[in-house]
């Protein structure tokens, strides 16, 4: 049985006790259930209702959840989870690429994400990494272990827009990794800086001179990754 397995049960438990008949669904997800050992345990929970009181029971839980390793649960009311699909494409597509069923039925099983929802913030998204890469870049004044800081702490995020891309796709992946380097594939990026960015995801630590010689082929990725975002047709 996977290690997170009785800290979700015990999540459960507490949501149960806190909205009784009006808990709807459990589901686990992110970077625990992909297999990240040390990452804490992300959940999201569907309620009828969420009221201040609840508000304030789920704090007072906070500081246990914390001790469990178990991040705060994103719990939401059942339509307004329905009417904020459009405004949340990319955090809810994540969910659904890989995610266990705790409780209830599952809340994504009927749910459908539009393309250019999910094209149109991607997009933000990405070029919004790319001006956070040429920012980073000129206040790290070119120092070597600056640049290499930069590209390490930002790997994360550019494994997950590639994830987005391969959902725009149509990628229907559980796995990580392979959802990576499909989005990869369908933006016809380079293998070598995909993989390179992946190992250093893996392996944060590694020496400088080795992260920070990546910079250069990593923004031109990310370059592309924009033109081909914005250049997707979703029809």
């Amino acid at each position: 049985m996977p290690s997170w397995r009785h800290a979700a049960a015990a999540l459960v438990a507490d949501l149960t006790h806190i909205f009784a008949g009006r808990l709807r669904s459990v589901v686990a997800y992110g970077p625990r259930l992909d297999g990240v050992e040390d990452a804490p345990l992300t959940c999201f929970a569907l309620v009828e209702s969420f009221g201040m009181s609840d508000l304030e029971a789920c704090a007072r839980l906070s500081p246990h959840w914390e001790r469990q390793r178990v991040a705060t649960p994103l719990v939401l009311p059942e339509q307004e989870f329905r009417r904020s699909l459009d405004a949340f494409p990319l955090e809810y597509g994540e969910i659904i690429r890989a995610h266990e069923r705790l409780f209830g039925p599952d809340p994504f099983e009927q749910t459908t994400i539009a393309g250019e929802d999910l094209r149109r913030a991607g997009e933000t998204q990405i070029k919004s990494h790319l001006l956070h890469l040429r920012e980073g870049y000129i206040e790290s004044a070119g120092r070597p272990q600056a640049v290499a800081d930069l590209v390490a702490t930002s790997a994360p995020a550019f494994a997950a827009l590639l994830r987005n891309v391969a959902r725009l796709g149509g990628a229907t992946t559980s796995d990580r990794i392979a959802a990576t380097l499909e989005g990869a594939r369908a933006a016809g990026l380079p293998g070598g800086i995909v993989n390179d960015l992946l190992a250093l995801e893996r392996r944060p630590a590694v020496p400088t001179t080795d992260a920070a010689r990546l910079f250069p082929d990593y923004l031109a990725a990310v370059e592309q990754l924009a033109r081909t975002v914005d250049g997707w047709r979703t029809d």
